[in-house]
């Protein structure tokens, strides 16, 4: 499983986002009607990403409920900022 809860959510709400100031920008009473066309256009690629990501969440979300899917939880082992570590890159 490449995508997780969390990176989906990630997305979903960063697709969002680009959703939101595309319409801002849909809505300029200064734009030129290419500039319009072509934020049309964009836009319409971001909603279909949005219910891919929306459709995969919610599959997961099932499988998860459903037991078909564990998720794991990955530790992170961070080494910078950590005196051990350093210790032995300087005594090289």
């Amino acid at each position: 499983m490449a995508e997780t809860i969390g990176s989906l959510a990630d997305k979903i709400s960063i697709i969002q986002l680009k959703i939101f100031h595309m319409r801002e920008q849909l809505a300029r009473a200064d734009a030129s009607e290419d500039h319009k066309a072509a934020c049309s256009a964009k836009l319409g690629v971001m909603g279909t990403q949005l219910r891919d990501l929306e459709d995969e969440i919610g599959q997961l979300i099932s499988d998860v409920a459903a037991g078909r899917v564990k998720l794991k939880i990955y530790r992170q082992f961070k080494m910078y900022n950590d005196p051990r570590y350093r210790a032995a890159k300087t005594a090289q």
